[in-house]
């Protein structure tokens, strides 16, 4: 019989350590909860297979480098959020479905076509394999398992129901996944836009505009052209003169931001102007609360502890501003206050999510009350994204029409000019000699 060790808590606090003579994890982890204890930590005693599986590991790794199919850092080294929202729906399936949890990774590894994940899936195996929890093997992959993943993992494990917490799991990774693509589809449109106009406008100015100058010089011999020609005249001179320098500006720019985002000062800065924004402001505040309730309801409703939930929340925060609201709850939790008041002072969360946490707190149900809030924030979210949508097309296609409209009115001021007062005089002479 197998002997399993064991790092517990008691109602006290106090660590205990240990080890039992069961068959299985599950008995383990039930016979510590006879004893009063809340285990944090149950593995095999087996430390000799822990070694093997370790240097199988190592000898994968060594076949993959020598058949040429290590990964590059920066192309491949990590798995879309999508694939990984599918193996965890698919591993949750198999695991409620009564399948052992390695013949299920095998089988996963087996099916799987993106190769990082792959051979991922194939450590993890390997790991369980050699004696190790499934938490000690995802979390040997941090660029693929996030510590909201392994923690969420971790919790299931404590908690004997490692099915549901994968399915809550893959349910948090599918909405996160679909309220940030309802972000970028609200952004993609008005984008598009404004590259092709801009492309547009680039040739009319730069090559199409010019051409006609000549053609008006020529035709117009001693005459002024009118005011607006000669005002977008000018305007496709200075565009043509300058569009190297102007380019070379831009991209500096863009290099700038660049460069400025990967710093933390950079990124506040940045986050902070997104909430601050007249129109784009209020869908990526709502964006960023959904993320924050959808995480730590989830976690606190997996059974992570409520401070170790509010690191973890912190730092897979995806604006920086929220992270240091989430930072400041965290303290006062850590001192003996609650939640909801934190949130109404730092002027980032609206007062109607500060009022629904407080009575969620009160309740007991702060879980689901962070998850009515994720749904509000979502609905909100798709209503603002469709609406700006819809006003952004008729508001584009005006602005186009208005600068593409001035350029040919532009263009054919002069032909009404020659129209209404014939051609000068110095013209018709040179034409009849």
């Amino acid at each position: 019989m197998p002997s399993y060790s064991y790092v517990a808590v008691d109602p006290q606090g106090l660590e205990m350590r240990g080890s039992l003579d069961v068959t299985d994890q599950s008995e383990a982890l039930r016979r510590i909860k006879e004893m009063g204890l809340f285990p944090t930590r149950v593995l095999e005693a087996a430390v000799g297979r822990t070694r093997l599986a370790r240097t199988q590991t190592k000898g994968k790794r060594a076949r993959r480098i020598l058949t040429g199919s290590i990964s590059i850092p920066g192309f491949g080294g990590r798995v879309k959020p999508a694939v990984l929202t599918v193996f965890t729906r698919q591993l949750a399936t198999l695991v409620e479905a009564g399948m052992p949890l390695l013949r299920g990774l095998r089988t996963l590894q087996e099916q799987e076509a993106n190769r990082t994940l792959k051979g991922a899936i194939g450590d993890i195996a390997s790991a369980i394999e050699g004696g190790n929890s499934l938490t000690e093997a995802v979390s040997m992959h941090p660029k693929i398992f996030n510590r909201l993943y392994v923690n969420m993992v971790r919790a299931g494990e404590i908690g004997g129901a490692l099915e549901i917490t994968l399915r809550r799991l893959a349910e948090f990774m599918e909405k996160a996944q679909k309220i940030k693509g309802r972000v970028k589809a609200a952004m993609f449109y008005p984008c598009a836009v404004v590259f092709v106009a801009s492309a547009v406008l680039t040739v009319l100015v730069t090559f199409v505009v010019p051409k006609f100058k000549v053609v008006f010089d020529g035709l117009l011999e001693g005459r002024a052209l009118p005011a607006f020609t000669r005002f977008v005249f000018g305007i496709s001179e200075a565009a043509k003169t300058h569009l190297p320098g102007t380019a070379m500006v831009l991209l500096g720019l863009v290099m700038l931001l660049v460069l400025a985002l990967r710093t933390n000062s950079g990124r506040w800065a940045f986050d902070r102007i997104k909430l601050a924004l007249p129109v784009l402001g209020p869908v990526f505040r709502k964006a960023a609360i959904s993320r924050f309730a959808r995480t730590l309801g989830t976690l606190v409703g997996s059974g992570v502890p409520i401070l170790q939930a509010l690191m973890i929340v912190k730092e897979t925060a995806a604006n920086l501003v929220l992270g240091g609201v989430v930072a400041s709850v965290h303290g006062r939790v850590k001192e003996g206050e609650a939640i909801a008041p934190t949130l109404k002072a730092s002027g980032v969360f609206p007062a109607m999510v500060s009022g629904m946490v407080d009575v969620g707190e009160q309740t007991g149900a702060l879980p689901e009350m962070l998850m009515k809030i994720a749904d509000s924030c979502d609905e909100d979210v798709d209503n603002a994204a469709s609406a700006m949508t819809s006003l952004l097309e008729p508001v584009m296609i005006i602005f186009l029409g208005i600068i593409v409209g001035s350029i040919v009115i532009a263009m054919f001021l002069p032909i009404i000019s020659v129209t209404t007062n014939g051609i000068p005089e110095g013209g018709g002479r040179g034409g009849g000699e």
